[in-house]
Parts: structure tokens; sequence; C-alpha cells
């Protein structure tokens, strides 16, 4: 017998503090681009274009999250 509840195996549910990730709907502002703040069952992230913050289940920022990543200026080097 089946359990009710299925989860995607293949999610990967990894989120790290600092970390850039596109989310498929855009902020009021038009951002689209959020770095994470908090981690913990929720997820805090401040929107890149103008600082707002936005809190969102865990689950709801996995699903809405893009697989592309987003290298910092920092990371890349640039200044």
């Amino acid at each position: 017998m089946r359990s009710f509840m299925t989860y995607n195996t293949h999610m990967d549910m990894s989120v790290s503090i600092g970390e850039l990730a596109r989310l498929k709907k855009k902020h009021a502002c038009g951002g689209d681009i959020f770095r994470v703040t908090y981690v913990g069952a929720d997820i805090k992230a401040r929107c890149e274009k103008c600082g707002a913050i936005v809190m969102l289940e865990r689950a709801a920022f996995v699903r809405s999250r893009t697989n592309t990543k987003i290298a910092d200026a920092a990371q890349r080097g640039e200044t």
C-alpha cells in the first residue's frame, strides 16, 4: 500500500546561508535573485534588487528556485 504522502526524492533540499537563489516568481520590485539569510524550517531571504526580506517554507523555497547557479561577484573575483 502506498503512503498518501509522497516526496520527490530528486529534489535537492540543501540550502545554505549566503547562497544566491533565482526564484521562478519575481518579487514586487521585479527582482528574482535572493540571498539566503536564515535557514531552518523556514527560509529567510533578502531581495538583491530592493533589499526586502521574504520568508518562505523550506519546501516552497526549494520548489520555486530554478536550477541555475548564480555566482556572486565577490566569488568570481570582481570588485
